[in-house]
Protein backbone atom coordinates (compact mmCIF):
# COMPACT_ATOMS: atom_id res chain seq x y z
CA UNK A 1 0.00 0.00 0.00
CA UNK A 2 0.94 3.70 -0.58
CA UNK A 3 0.14 7.11 0.91
CA UNK A 4 -2.63 7.70 2.96
CA UNK A 5 -3.82 3.79 2.66
CA UNK A 6 -1.31 3.20 5.56
CA UNK A 7 -2.82 5.47 8.08
CA UNK A 8 -5.24 2.75 9.04
CA UNK A 9 -2.12 0.51 10.02
CA UNK A 10 0.11 3.16 11.74
CA UNK A 11 -0.67 2.32 15.20
CA UNK A 12 -0.12 -1.90 14.45
CA UNK A 13 2.99 -0.63 12.55
CA UNK A 14 4.28 1.63 15.41
CA UNK A 15 3.94 -1.49 18.04
CA UNK A 16 5.37 -3.95 15.75
CA UNK A 17 8.18 -1.36 15.55
CA UNK A 18 8.83 -1.39 18.98
CA UNK A 19 8.87 -4.95 19.37
CA UNK A 20 11.13 -6.14 17.26
CA UNK A 21 13.64 -3.17 17.28
CA UNK A 22 13.84 -3.47 21.33
CA UNK A 23 16.46 -6.43 19.82
CA UNK A 24 19.93 -5.96 20.12
CA UNK A 25 21.58 -4.37 17.50
CA UNK A 26 18.70 -1.64 18.00
CA UNK A 27 18.08 -2.14 21.53
CA UNK A 28 15.26 0.79 21.00
CA UNK A 29 13.37 1.69 23.79
CA UNK A 30 10.46 3.16 21.87
CA UNK A 31 7.27 5.05 22.58
CA UNK A 32 4.24 4.59 20.45
CA UNK A 33 4.16 8.51 20.18
CA UNK A 34 7.32 8.93 18.63
CA UNK A 35 6.30 5.94 16.50
CA UNK A 36 3.66 7.45 15.16
CA UNK A 37 4.82 10.76 14.20
CA UNK A 38 7.75 8.90 12.83
CA UNK A 39 5.75 6.65 10.57
CA UNK A 40 3.06 9.47 10.01
CA UNK A 41 5.48 10.44 7.01
CA UNK A 42 4.54 7.38 5.24
CA UNK A 43 1.27 8.24 5.16
CA UNK A 44 2.08 11.58 3.91
CA UNK A 45 4.18 10.21 0.95
CA UNK A 46 2.72 9.58 -2.40
CA UNK A 47 5.06 7.62 -3.56
CA UNK A 48 5.60 5.85 -0.11
CA UNK A 49 5.22 1.92 0.20
CA UNK A 50 4.43 -0.53 2.97
CA UNK A 51 4.75 -4.09 2.43
CA UNK A 52 2.69 -5.85 5.14
CA UNK A 53 3.51 -9.74 5.81
CA UNK A 54 0.35 -11.00 7.15
CA UNK A 55 -0.82 -14.35 8.93
CA UNK A 56 -4.54 -14.14 8.38
CA UNK A 57 -5.37 -10.87 9.71
CA UNK A 58 -2.42 -10.48 12.16
CA UNK A 59 0.82 -8.25 10.99
CA UNK A 60 3.44 -10.22 11.57
CA UNK A 61 5.54 -7.99 9.65
CA UNK A 62 6.12 -5.14 7.49
CA UNK A 63 8.65 -3.04 4.82
CA UNK A 64 8.39 0.10 4.67
CA UNK A 65 10.04 2.73 1.67
CA UNK A 66 9.81 6.17 0.15
CA UNK A 67 11.67 8.54 -1.90
CA UNK A 68 14.98 9.26 0.05
CA UNK A 69 14.20 13.13 -0.32
CA UNK A 70 10.78 12.84 1.74
CA UNK A 71 12.54 10.93 4.71
CA UNK A 72 14.21 12.21 7.41
CA UNK A 73 16.17 15.34 7.62
CA UNK A 74 18.79 13.33 9.10
CA UNK A 75 18.78 10.61 6.59
CA UNK A 76 18.92 12.54 3.80
CA UNK A 77 21.59 15.36 4.88
CA UNK A 78 24.84 12.77 4.25
CA UNK A 79 23.37 12.66 0.67
CA UNK A 80 23.39 15.88 0.00
CA UNK A 81 26.98 16.46 1.46
CA UNK A 82 28.51 13.14 -0.16
CA UNK A 83 26.35 12.67 -2.87
CA UNK A 84 25.00 10.95 -4.96
CA UNK A 85 21.81 13.64 -5.05
CA UNK A 86 18.25 12.55 -2.66
CA UNK A 87 16.02 13.14 -5.52
CA UNK A 88 17.60 10.12 -7.23
CA UNK A 89 17.49 7.38 -4.29
CA UNK A 90 14.49 5.11 -3.04
CA UNK A 91 15.10 5.04 0.59
CA UNK A 92 14.01 1.49 2.49
CA UNK A 93 13.21 2.72 5.96
CA UNK A 94 12.88 -1.06 7.66
CA UNK A 95 12.12 -4.48 7.67
CA UNK A 96 10.83 -5.72 10.74
CA UNK A 97 9.46 -9.05 11.19
CA UNK A 98 8.41 -11.72 13.90
CA UNK A 99 10.90 -14.10 14.59
CA UNK A 100 8.96 -17.26 14.15
CA UNK A 101 8.75 -16.41 10.75
CA UNK A 102 12.20 -15.60 9.76
CA UNK A 103 14.20 -17.54 6.96
CA UNK A 104 10.92 -18.33 5.34
CA UNK A 105 12.39 -16.03 2.77
CA UNK A 106 10.22 -12.79 3.41
CA UNK A 107 13.26 -10.79 3.76
CA UNK A 108 13.81 -11.34 0.18
CA UNK A 109 10.10 -10.70 -0.91
CA UNK A 110 10.07 -7.34 0.95
CA UNK A 111 12.99 -6.30 -0.46
CA UNK A 112 11.93 -7.79 -4.08
CA UNK A 113 8.56 -5.78 -3.69
CA UNK A 114 10.18 -2.40 -2.25
CA UNK A 115 12.92 -3.00 -5.54
CA UNK A 116 10.54 -2.97 -8.10
CA UNK A 117 8.21 0.00 -6.75
CA UNK A 118 11.08 2.12 -6.67
CA UNK A 119 11.91 0.69 -10.43
CA UNK A 120 8.41 1.56 -11.25
CA UNK A 121 8.82 5.38 -10.25
CA UNK A 122 12.39 5.46 -12.06
CA UNK A 123 14.53 4.59 -9.17
CA UNK A 124 17.57 2.72 -9.67
CA UNK A 125 19.55 3.49 -6.41
CA UNK A 126 17.88 2.07 -3.80
CA UNK A 127 19.11 2.25 0.15
CA UNK A 128 18.90 1.90 3.81
CA UNK A 129 20.99 2.62 7.01
CA UNK A 130 21.79 0.18 9.54
CA UNK A 131 23.42 1.15 13.75
CA UNK A 132 26.75 0.31 14.24
CA UNK A 133 27.20 -1.44 17.07
CA UNK A 134 30.77 -2.30 18.98
CA UNK A 135 30.90 -5.96 18.16
CA UNK A 136 32.08 -6.57 21.84
CA UNK A 137 28.89 -4.68 23.00
CA UNK A 138 27.72 -5.93 26.47
CA UNK A 139 24.20 -7.00 25.09
CA UNK A 140 25.35 -8.80 22.14
CA UNK A 141 24.06 -12.32 22.47
CA UNK A 142 26.21 -15.05 21.97
CA UNK A 143 23.93 -16.63 18.98
CA UNK A 144 23.67 -13.10 17.38
CA UNK A 145 24.36 -13.43 13.39
CA UNK A 146 24.81 -10.60 10.89
CA UNK A 147 22.07 -9.56 8.73
CA UNK A 148 25.46 -8.15 6.08
CA UNK A 149 25.34 -11.55 4.33
CA UNK A 150 21.99 -11.07 3.47
CA UNK A 151 22.40 -7.44 2.23
CA UNK A 152 25.70 -8.47 0.56
CA UNK A 153 23.65 -10.81 -1.51
CA UNK A 154 21.63 -9.15 -2.85
CA UNK A 155 23.66 -6.47 -3.78
CA UNK A 156 23.93 -3.73 -1.29
CA UNK A 157 27.15 -2.74 -0.07
CA UNK A 158 27.99 -0.18 2.68
CA UNK A 159 29.00 3.87 1.52
CA UNK A 160 31.99 4.90 3.86
CA UNK A 161 31.02 8.26 3.43
CA UNK A 162 27.26 8.01 4.06
CA UNK A 163 26.33 7.76 7.66
CA UNK A 164 24.17 9.26 9.79
CA UNK A 165 23.68 10.12 13.58
CA UNK A 166 20.74 9.53 14.65
CA UNK A 167 19.00 9.35 18.76
CA UNK A 168 17.36 7.41 20.70
CA UNK A 169 17.20 5.94 24.03
CA UNK A 170 18.05 2.34 24.46
CA UNK A 171 17.48 0.05 27.26
CA UNK A 172 18.04 0.64 30.90
CA UNK A 173 19.27 3.84 29.81
CA UNK A 174 17.79 7.16 31.54
CA UNK A 175 18.25 9.36 28.46
CA UNK A 176 18.86 9.42 24.74
CA UNK A 177 22.35 8.81 22.98
CA UNK A 178 23.25 9.38 19.36
CA UNK A 179 24.00 6.32 17.44
CA UNK A 180 26.04 5.72 14.36
CA UNK A 181 23.67 4.74 11.31
CA UNK A 182 25.37 3.61 8.08
CA UNK A 183 23.77 3.43 4.39
CA UNK A 184 24.20 0.65 2.22
CA UNK A 185 23.36 1.03 -1.47
CA UNK A 186 22.52 -0.79 -4.58
CA UNK A 187 22.41 0.47 -8.11
CA UNK A 188 19.80 -1.56 -9.89
CA UNK A 189 21.38 -0.81 -13.40
CA UNK A 190 24.86 -1.99 -12.07
CA UNK A 191 23.11 -5.15 -10.77
CA UNK A 192 21.36 -5.79 -13.93
CA UNK A 193 24.79 -5.40 -15.77
CA UNK A 194 26.74 -8.20 -13.77
CA UNK A 195 23.71 -10.74 -14.31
Amino acid sequence: MSGIAVEPWLDELAELRIRIFRDYPYLYDGSAEYERDYLDRYARSKQSVVVLAMEYNRLIGAATGLPLSDADPEFVAPFERHGPPPEQVFYFGESVLLPAYRGEGVGHRFFDLRELYAQDFGYSLTAFCAVVRDPAHPRRPADYRSLEPFWRGRGYRPEPALTARFPWKDLGDSEETEKTMQFWMRDATLAESEM
